[in-house]
Order: C-alpha cells, then sequence, then structure tokens
C-alpha cells in the first residue's frame, strides 16, 4: 500500500470513530428511534405483531444485565439504580437467567 491509501484508511477510520464519539452523546431515545425504523426498513412490507413486547424484552434483558455488572452483582444497589424494588428485581433476573 501507498502512503495514500495508509492516510486514507487512517482517515476513514478517524471519520468513523469521531461518528462514533458524536453518536454517544445522542440522546438514548434517538438511538432507540434509529433502531426501530432500521426494523421496519427490514421488515419491508411485513407488518410485526407484538412490537411493544420484542422491544421491551430486547432493552430490558441487556439493561439488567449491565448495571449488576456495574454494581458488581450487588443486587441492591441494581435495584436503586434501576427505580425497582429487590423482589421485582430478582423476579426479573430469574427470568432472564441473569441469576
Amino acid at each position: 500500500m501507498n502512503s495514500d491509501s495508509d492516510s486514507y484508511s487512517t482517515n476513514q477510520l478517524d471519520s468513523h470513530s469521531n461518528s462514533r464519539e458524536n453518536n454517544a452523546h445522542e440522546p438514548l431515545r434517538v438511538h432507540v428511534e434509529r433502531v426501530v425504523r432500521q426494523y421496519f426498513a427490514t421488515l419491508g412490507d411485513e407488518m410485526p405483531t407484538d412490537l411493544y413486547e420484542l422491544i421491551l424484552k430486547e432493552i430490558e434483558r441487556p439493561l439488567l444485565s449491565v448495571v449488576l455488572e456495574q454494581t458488581r452483582g450487588n443486587q441492591t444497589k441494581c435495584a436503586q439504580i434501576l427505580g425497582l424494588n429487590r423482589g421485582t428485581l430478582r423476579k426479573k433476573l430469574k427470568a432472564y437467567d441473569l441469576m
């Protein structure tokens, strides 16, 4: 590879990195809207069913997992961060096989 293509690759990576950093500062609702639009675009003319439940399940498991990880498995702290009763948290953790 010559130096021109090296600089192009580096600039392309820098541009990608910068766009990811800019996206990280967007509100969560912007990311959710983008994903839901992509989902519909992927479906084409097909109509989904139970979309609300599907999205909740897709969001809830990683949310619980990450917050549990951040609290080093401390369910009391996890429940406080999420604004859930500890019993409700435990029920959800069991449902997702996270405990």
